[in-house]
């Protein structure tokens, strides 16, 4: 039975660092990612900024699946422009003046199509779509405020053990159980990066 499973993870974390080293670090997918239990390996694509993750779940029974998303990163830079200057183009701006306008960040995660099939349901491996946002807010006293909201589709063939279930209620749990194992992940990454913080607080 092909079954789709979408599993959502939201949060908001206060980091005790400042907003470029904040940034900095969340924008490196293979050293954040690597504190998520579930990611085996993130690598570079050839395309700027895109990126093919392996992740690994196991059913019940202790069976993997094998997950592959390619993801292509993009960062926006949110720009506060005072009155006196809304007539200056943004090519105009100088470094001064955009550390000055600069309210905030945004980094965005979204699918990247390639042309290869990846998937192969008999050995369970299948090929996901993930979509993500973070927002970058400065706070005072060198505090950065994070909001995160994930999102992931994945496509899959259920194992013959679990055949017997309804497929409604069977739909029913698999998308709960996407959704808990991605926030218990998401959790569990967020608070590892608090050694290189010292401290990172969930709102």
């Amino acid at each position: 039975m092909e079954m789709e499973a979408t599993g959502k993870s939201r949060g908001q974390w206060v980091f005790h660092g400042d907003f470029d080293k904040t940034v900095n670090y969340l924008s490196d997918q293979k050293r954040i990612l690597g504190f998520n239990p579930f990611c085996h390996s993130v690598e570079r694509l050839g395309a700027d900024n895109t990126y093919r993750w392996l992740f690994r779940v196991t059913d019940p029974q202790n069976n993997p699946f094998d997950v592959v998303f390619n993801v292509r990163q993009e960062d926006e830079l949110l720009l506060e422009i005072p009155q006196d200057a809304a007539g200056v183009s943004v090519e105009e701006l100088t470094d001064e003046m955009i550390s000055e306008y600069t309210v905030g960040r945004k980094i965005t995660w979204r699918h990247h199509p390639v042309a290869e099939d990846l998937e192969n349901p008999e050995k369970y491996l299948f090929e996901g779509k993930a979509s993500a946002d973070m927002l970058f807010l400065p706070l005072a006293n060198e505090k950065t405020k994070v909001d995160f909201d994930l999102k992931i589709d994945v496509k899959f063939v259920l194992y013959p053990a679990f055949r017997i279930i309804p497929e409604q209620i069977i739909r029913a749990m698999t998308n709960a159980g996407m959704s808990l194992i991605m926030q218990t992940a998401t959790n569990k990454m967020f608070q590892s990066i608090s050694n290189d913080f010292g401290t990172v607080r969930q709102m």
